[in-house]
């Protein structure tokens, strides 16, 4: 195969890889993977390897690689208008179209979307909006957000600050102040195994009311949560969680954000978590499913409640200060309405339900009396297993084992990506919603090898 070998000394030389080993890269312990082409649910090398991208890319493509009827609306929109900005009214048929679009899918409460390019930035700009509704409404003192441990909400300084994840505040003098963390709703880690779920998502609403009222609920802003965890474990709330937490925000006038980067766009086999769960958000952040990733765009949806204080805001101190040079940008715009066209057209949200299912139900049935899988979980198109030592007591492997990495190596040296998460030894799946069963069944067969291979 023809191929350019200077691309991986370039490589080396002069690319700052995100979430990387640095200086193990420099060096050369690690390959690199160059992907070269992609089509539906797998991507190929450079040296010719297909792989079936049982994480889509990072839970993003959600369309599937390969959709001409995206990058063609890209290609037209780039050669119609490329750019022009979005401040003091201005607005492209793509950006009006999309925000159109995403409301008639949003929440029946939710009012107007503001644009970014990513996840981390929507983040950053809800807090701002959030700091700011306070202060229009005169209350100068409630700006704390409280996150969750094991939550993932970005990697800049605020946002990095709400993830709640050893490896994104290590070294970084994160979290800031503004920033508390309480308990993640992970069931499967509970301290009292003879709760029901029932029962921990009470204890959960009972942990967060003490918080409150420890630092004051004078004091604090918003609660910012994803309606599944996903870089923390994959982990689906227990019974009744979201209904409760909501419950306590509301008695103490706390604004919700529903962080739906991963889930929203129909990731869950609903369009929305916080319809798929029941509950109402005052923000919901979006990024990833909007585009399918064919170009980096995100949103912040904002409710009639809160868009009525922004208003306000500018009746009484002038326009809002906050936008980006990229904000609404026409492209990105562009690729959201084909995409969010085509997962109409294909009902693939209806198939990521059904195919999701599918895929946790034959993980369960293959992996599920397997002594070292202590968990197998999942919502939707999205499924993880939790490897442990002992089954019993639910004892982690040792850290320096890299169980769940040597997981996923095996795995992926078997033609299958999954994703060993950043926290524990748990090996995570979020595949295109375009996955056959026959995929489903290669992904199952492949990493019951993988497990062998590795734990035997």
């Amino acid at each position: 195969m023809l191929r350019n070998d200077q691309l991986d000394q370039w490589d080396r030389d002069s690319f700052f890889h995100p979430s990387s080993h640095l200086a193990g890269h420099r060096r050369g312990d690690t390959p690199n993977r160059i992907i070269t082409t992609a089509s539906g649910c797998h991507i190929e090398d450079r040296d010719g390897n297909r792989l079936l991208d049982a994480f889509a890319g990072l839970y993003c493509v959600n369309a599937g690689y390969g959709r001409r009827e995206i990058s063609d609306a890209i290609a037209a929109q780039a050669q119609e208008l490329a750019y022009y900005h979005s401040y003091v009214g201005h607005g492209t048929e793509a950006s009006i179209t999309l925000a159109k679009m995403i409301i008639d899918r949003a929440p029946a409460n939710m009012s107007k979307v503001y644009f970014g390019l990513g996840g981390s930035d929507a983040n950053e700009t809800n807090i701002k909006l959030v700091w700011y509704f306070n202060n229009v409404l005169g209350r100068s003192e409630k700006k704390k957000i409280i996150s969750r441990w094991r939550g993932y909400h970005g990697s800049g300084l605020m946002t990095g600050s709400l993830t709640g994840l050893e490896l994104f505040h290590k070294k970084f003098d994160l979290p800031l102040s503004p920033v508390i963390h309480t308990d993640a709703p992970y069931y499967y880690r509970r301290d009292d195994l003879s709760m029901s779920e029932e029962e921990f998502s009470s204890h959960l609403a009972d942990r967060l009311e003490a918080l409150i009222e420890a630092e004051g609920a004078d004091s604090i802003a918003a609660f910012i949560g994803e309606p599944v965890l996903g870089t923390g474990g994959i982990v689906p709330p227990p019974e009744g969680y979201w209904k409760k937490i909501r419950k306590v925000l509301d008695k103490h006038d706390i604004l919700l954000i529903a962080d739906e980067v991963v889930t929203g766009f129909g990731r869950l086999g609903s369009m929305f978590g916080a319809d798929h769960y029941g509950f109402e958000a005052d923000i919901i952040t979006i990024a990833k499913g909007l585009t399918s990733a064919y170009a980096p765009l995100s949103g912040s949806i904002v409710s009639d409640k809160v868009w009525a204080v922004l208003e306000q805001g500018s009746d009484d101190f002038g326009p809002i200060g906050h936008g980006w040079t990229y904000s609404a940008h026409p492209i990105s715009a562009a690729a959201g309405v084909a995409n969010l066209k085509l997962i109409d057209q294909l009902d693939l949200v209806k198939k990521a339900g059904s195919i999701g299912a599918y895929l946790n139900k034959l993980m369960h049935e293959t992996l599920g009396d397997h002594p070292n899988v202590g968990d197998i979980r999942g919502e939707g198109m999205l499924c993880a297993v939790e490897f442990v030592s002992d089954r019993e007591n639910r004892a982690p492997f040792a850290p320096d084992a890299k169980t769940g990495p040597a997981i996923a190596a095996a795995l992926l040296a078997d033609g299958v990506i999954g994703r060993a998460m950043p926290q524990g030894d748990i090996l995570g799946f979020a595949p295109p919603f375009c996955l056959s069963r026959a995929e489903a069944e290669q992904v199952v067969d492949k990493t019951a090898k993988a497990v062998k291979s590795v734990l035997g």
